[in-house]
């Protein structure tokens, strides 16, 4: 009996060490730091179906991708991108968004990038 109560907290101690790992390297995880400390990141999946998160100088954006054709192949051609917060958008300047264009163009080339409010009303000024 005493062995079987042994083997349950082995495999007790065993999934906690595990489970806590998994929680330290966490995308959201890495995402905040890099808020945190005004970092450039990018996390996205490889499903078009789900969306991408990035954070540029402390301010975090989302984006939606579309899928279509392009170049005789299916690749992402749209993307909507938007401010999680707005508050944070404070200090950023065009060539800011310029550059977050810039680097979402280097993991999808073909894409069109379409910014939502408030951040479209700022770029057309």
């Amino acid at each position: 009996m005493i062995w079987l109560l042994r083997f349950v907290l082995l495999l007790l101690i065993l999934f906690l060490i595990n489970y806590s790992i998994k929680a330290l390297f966490t995308p959201k995880r890495k995402l905040e730091k890099a808020r945190k400390q005004k970092q450039f990141l990018f996390i996205d999946d490889e499903d078009v179906r789900k969306n991408f998160v990035l954070t540029y100088k402390g301010a975090v954006f989302a984006g939606e991708k579309y899928l279509g054709p392009a170049d005789n192949t299916f690749d992402v051609v749209s993307i909507f991108i938007w401010p999680e917060n707005a508050s944070f958008l404070k200090g950023l300047v065009k060539e800011d968004f310029l550059y977050i264009d810039k680097k979402i163009l280097k993991y999808y080339p073909h894409a069109e990038i379409h910014w939502k409010s408030p951040v479209k009303e700022f770029l057309k000024q």
